[in-house]
């Protein structure tokens, strides 16, 4: 038999049937029904017939009873009404749903924080650079492979409401900073844990949100005291190189992780504003092509459009391009009002195709003579017109995508020309070079628009051996975009591996100790939770998760250093500074703010109320 919860999903539940049963008797089988109908009962069984459960009896029972010849009127007063579906199989609609409790209290408090845990122990595995992957299964049989906290959540199917809070956390941090994603949701994960344990003590909610609060300013001041300033320099960007790869080691492109990190940083400072600390992501494309290998990528000062040459005999390559972009069909002239053209012979036919091609070759007039060599078409045109642009050396791309057209526009300092008639020699874009890119065997080709002085555009183009490869290569350079992004707006960083929470934990504890009222323990319990993080990157990394994180604790406070973290990659060293590994200070001190502002949340909710339910 089976049973639908909204508490706790599908459930089965097996009935064994004793000797007596099996044979003839009625009592020897309404017995196991009436246990299962009280186990369903506790989980709060619901389905669609009203606010009533509904119970599958299943084929194999529903056999029995009419074997065994049960009388309904036997069993249904007891349980509740007999049903059937659309396919004719018997439901048992339960009774006395209407009156079942609904959760309140620490109780309602304990239910949120087994949720928020359930979320937070999924991620957990997948920090860090010696973190697991998870293979996540769309709906449509599409596979993605990756450890990012935001893309594992977004695709997970979670139904339970606190749940869905720290779903929309791991958003907020992707969206806000780009990285951590999953340490913000395990820190989240873990001060919900040591709630927990509070809430057993007796100490009221509120407090332990009070207590947390005044943790997280200790924990933020803290993280500034121990920041250190990264010099940005144009002409050395070894520290920027070194903080996207410390982003990236955890990331299936770790095997060449510097060559993806110098990709990140050449792009954000092609397009940064050093004057104004400002990096425009609309200027940075990142496209991928399945084939080749991740050694392949490749940053374009430019536009990658996939797009080829209309007609095959066209140039290859164009240097010194003057390009006029096209929104307006490439086409004769239609009235505007409703019309019919008659054909009765081949004169008039004759006629119409030397009219067309009079259009044509007008329309080609008027771009040769605004100095363009080259067409770039929002719409298509038929093979008349590539003939003849072909004929007249005028290189020509058609069906080009909207934000294509104005990432090229943008580019080559073009204006996007609606109509032919507007058409002039200012409006042109400008490229050194244009060309056209193969891709082994295939029949693939993408164009590349390079040297364009007039704006800093550019584009990274993935390569890698399958589909998952390049969309997960395409969300680690986003991360690491992120990251070198956040240093140019705020160049400070701590180090990372566990170090800053580990230095963290110990100032929080020890300003524990000055607090006379009862906030001290949910203090205490703050830094504790702090130290999930380092627990959980020497538990994916193979090592006993309590001993190493108390000899690093040991070692910070022995020399008063706060870059002494877990040494993930076995290097010898637990000095994070030595090993490069590095993280701004902008988004770990949004890790804990994000965190602690949820979990106060979720400490403040003894209830949850769904749409129509009732209000005993």
């Amino acid at each position: 038999m089976h049973c639908s919860s909204k508490r706790s999903g599908m459930f089965s539940f097996r009935i064994k049937l004793g000797p007596v049963a099996q044979t003839n008797t009625t009592n020897g089988l309404i017995k196991p029904i009436d246990l299962f109908i009280l186990y369903a009962n506790s989980y709060g069984c619901n389905n669609a017939y009203s606010n009533a459960s509904a119970v599958d009896l299943g084929d194999a029972l529903w056999r029995m009873i009419t074997r065994f010849k049960l009388d309904r009127s036997i069993i249904m007063p007891s349980v509740g009404t007999l049903a059937f579906d659309e396919f004719g199989r018997p439901v048992i609609i339960l009774k006395g749903q209407d009156s079942k409790k609904r959760l309140f209290g620490i109780e309602a408090h304990k239910s949120h924080i087994l949720a928020g845990k359930a979320v937070a122990d999924t991620l957990k595995t997948s920090l860090g650079p010696r973190g697991m992957d998870k293979c996540m299964v769309s709906p449509d049989g599409d596979i993605t492979i990756t450890n990012d906290g935001a893309t594992i959540l977004s695709m997970m199917h979670v139904e339970n409401e606190i749940g869905k809070l720290l779903v929309q956390l791991s958003k907020s941090q992707d969206d806000e900073i780009g990285d951590g994603t999953t340490g913000v949701v395990v820190l989240a994960g873990a001060l919900l844990e040591h709630a927990e344990a509070l809430l057993d003590k007796g100490i009221h909610p509120i407090r332990i949100a009070d207590g947390y609060e005044l943790a997280a300013k200790i924990a933020l001041e803290h993280l500034d005291k121990i920041a250190e300033a990264y010099p940005l320099d144009l002409a050395k960007l070894d520290p920027l190189v070194n903080t996207a790869m410390t982003t990236l080691g955890s990331k299936i492109v770790n095997r060449c992780q510097r060559q993806m990190a110098e990709i990140a940083v050449n792009a954000i400072m092609n397009v940064a504003d050093m004057e104004r600390r400002d990096v425009n992501f609309e200027l940075i494309k990142v496209q991928g092509k399945v084939g080749g290998r991740l050694e392949d990528t490749l940053l374009v000062k430019g536009v990658v459009v996939d797009k080829t040459f209309s007609h095959p005999q066209m140039p290859k390559e164009v240097r010194n391009a003057k390009i006029a972009i096209l929104t307006c069909p490439f086409e004769p002239p239609k009235p505007k009002t409703k019309h019919k053209l008659d054909i009765t012979n081949v004169e008039d036919y004759k006629k119409l195709r030397e009219y067309e091609k009079e259009k044509f070759t007008e329309m080609i007039k008027s771009i040769k003579d605004s100095g363009a060599n080259l067409v770039i078409c929002q719409w298509g045109f038929d093979d008349e017109a590539n003939h003849l642009l072909l004929s007249h050396d005028l290189p020509a791309v058609r069906w080009v995508g909207g934000p294509e057209i104005e990432l090229i526009a943008i580019a080559t300092g073009g204006r996007i020309v609606p109509r032919f008639q507007e058409l002039t020699a200012e409006k042109l874009g400008h490229a050194g070079h244009i060309r056209e890119l193969d891709f082994g065997t295939t029949s693939d080709h993408m164009l590349c628009i390079e040297e364009c002085k007039k704006s800093n555009t550019c584009t990274i183009f993935v390569r890698g051996g399958n589909k998952m490869i390049v969309e997960e290569a395409k969300r680690a350079l986003h991360d690491a975009l992120c990251v070198v992004r956040n240093l140019v707006r705020d160049n400070r960083i701590v180090y990372g591996g566990g170090a800053s929470e580990i230095s963290c934990a110990i100032e929080v504890a020890k300003e524990a100790n000055k607090i006379a009222t009862i906030e001290q323990y949910a203090i205490r319990a703050f830094a504790d939770a702090l130290e999930s993080v380092p627990l959980a990157l020497a538990e994916n990394s193979g090592y006993s998760p309590i001993k190493t994180v108390s000899d690093i604790k040991a070692q910070q406070i022995g020399q008063n250093s706060s870059r002494l973290g877990v040494d993930c990659l076995n290097k010898g060293t637990c000095d994070m500074k030595e090993q490069s590994v590095i993280e701004t200070l902008i988004g770990k001190r949004q890790q804990i703010s994000l965190a602690t502002q949820l979990v106060r949340m979720i400490l403040k909710i003894d209830d949850i109320r769904l749409p129509g339910e009732s209000e005993e």
